[in-house]
């Protein structure tokens, strides 16, 4: 199988690829539905899907959306001197309200992304703990105010499957950052200790969370899916992308007319590099994840698909040297930790 960019893609077979498409899809899909579906056995794709958590290539985990709790999403960017900034990064991938946790390939600077569930959280961590750590030397805070949501959600293995799979699939949940109801949500202590389960375990079965939790499976069930309706909670995936053939982490930082904002986010929307891209505060007001095979690849995007693109006043790669923890998983060179 070719990629979009025309590299081969072999480390994961076509099976394990229509698996990651499927949770993807729906993270909680039934093993029996999405067997009917693929035409093979339930055992199998349970066989398999285990096959991919040993192996450290995917970890399944609920998140919790801050917006609807009348919270923001913060993108951070962290200054040290080259000597401590590995020691900054190990130290900041275990916050919990920390996520994508990355040394840049400067060796000088960590980014990561905060989501504190509280005013009190936020102010502690922008105006003490952060600031008041030895290893920092700078810090400047975007604000994410927009997240454009994607075409298609990376890896882009859907071509994998009939039309007739796809429909029975079914789509994509829509789930905007930026959205929510119109009052937040208020959580309940069992829902914080649901919560918590699933950012450990995605596809936790409702039986468990409910022992745990004191509640019954059926009261679990109905709960999440009032949490995913209101955008509290979605499901997402981590990935260990050096293992599906990918060398390349990085972060661009862009600006643009504010007139252009929108056209040019909606654009590299359709991108399949991009990641996650979103409109923030800050010395800049566009930024964007994205994966390439090498830097070879990287090199095209910027000149060709980016550079294609009108509105951009300046730009700013900033390849990632190591990530160290994903949206809830902890990276183990190039494999997610089993223990996290």
């Amino acid at each position: 199988m070719q990629s979009e960019d025309g590299a081969d893609s072999s480390v994961l077979d076509v099976l394990e690829k229509q698996i990651l498409h499927a949770l993807v899809t729906d993270a909680r899909i039934p093993f029996a539905k999405l067997g009917a579906i693929l035409g093979v056995s339930e055992q199998t794709v349970a066989r398999r899907y285990r096959s991919l958590r040993q192996r450290g290539i995917l970890h399944v985990a609920g998140q919790v959306n801050t917006v609807p709790l009348g919270h923001a999403r913060w993108v951070i960017r962290l200054r040290s001197t080259p000597d401590k900034a590995a020691r900054l990064a190990e130290s900041l991938a275990r916050f919990p309200d920390l996520s994508w946790v990355t040394l840049l390939s400067t060796g000088s600077e960590v980014t990561c992304v905060s989501r504190p569930r509280s005013v009190e959280r936020r102010d502690k961590l922008l105006m003490q703990t952060l600031p008041q750590a030895s290893q920092v030397i700078g810090l400047t805070a975007h604000e994410v105010i927009h997240r454009f949501p994607l075409d298609e959600e990376w890896p882009h293995f859907g071509h994998l499957f009939t039309a007739a799979q796809l429909r029975e699939l079914g789509p994509r949940p829509l789930w905007r950052a930026d959205t929510g109801p119109e009052a937040p949500v208020e959580l309940s202590a069992q829902d914080e200790a649901m919560l918590a389960l699933l950012g450990r375990d995605g596809r936790a079965p409702y039986a468990q969370i409910a022992t745990e939790i004191g509640w019954t499976a059926t009261k679990v069930a109905r709960r999440m899916a009032e949490l995913v309706e209101s955008r509290v909670l979605y499901f997402d995936l981590d990935f260990a992308i050096e293992r599906m053939g990918y060398a390349v982490r990085a972060a661009l930082w862009l600006r643009t007319r504010p007139a252009d904002l929108e056209a040019v986010g909606t654009a590299m929307a359709t991108h399949p590099e991009i990641v996650f891209i979103a409109a923030t505060t800050g010395p800049t007001n566009l930024m964007a994840s994205l994966m390439c095979r090498d830097t070879a690849h990287l090199y095209r995007y910027v000149t060709q698909r980016l550079g294609a693109l009108d509105g951009i006043t300046d730009v700013e790669v900033t390849p990632a040297l190591r990530v160290y923890k994903q949206a809830q998983t902890l990276l183990d060179s190039d494999r997610i930790s089993l223990g996290r």
